[in-house]
């Protein structure tokens, strides 16, 4: 006669016990899952068609600049492409463009350069179809940084036009 090792006549019995429990299931029956849903994922659900949130989620608010420039080059443009249309299929915004700089020179040089890029940003709208009067300019120079650092690449953040959109026009 064999004696069996405790530790795997332990294992058998278990095993045995989990098959003859599982015997009684019905593997035709499907899973609930009643919180499943095709609903975009939390903090971009219900985002209403032409609310502030879907302007920044789906165009863009920033156009950036080479250094020294206020000229739009074709990164640019495909921004403010994508604004002038948004704002011209929803009229009942305004847009405050706002100009920033980061580049060598005084302050009086920046907030120049600053109020050229929200000029050129806002002519650059209003040549798309957007009507001027829903618009307003603003440079503030090199006032709130994205970033305060020595390096080109870091400092390219700054150089920005920012299109804040505004239920009302600014007096």
């Amino acid at each position: 006669m064999t004696t069996q090792h405790p530790k795997r006549l332990a294992l058998g019995l278990a095993l045995a016990a989990g098959a003859a429990a599982l015997s009684g299931c019905n593997t035709a029956d499907t899973i609930s899952t009643p919180n499943v849903t095709n609903a975009p994922a939390i903090g971009f659900a219900n985002i209403a068609p032409g609310s502030e949130e879907a302007f920044m989620l789906n165009v863009g608010r920033r156009t950036y600049f080479k250094p020294g420039s206020a000229e739009i080059d074709e990164t640019a443009r495909m921004t403010l492409d994508k604004q002038a249309d948004w704002l011209t299929r929803n009229t009942g915004w305004y847009a405050k463009i706002q100009g920033f700089a980061d580049d060598p020179g005084s302050a009086a040089q920046n907030t120049a350069l600053s109020t050229r890029r929200a000029d050129a940003a806002m002519a650059y709208l209003v040549s798309k179809g957007v009507a001027p009067g829903r618009l307003w300019a603003k440079g503030y120079g090199t006032e709130r940084k994205v970033r305060d650092c020595p390096e080109e690449e870091c400092k390219a953040q700054n150089r920005r036009v920012v299109t804040n959109l505004r239920e009302e026009k600014e007096r």
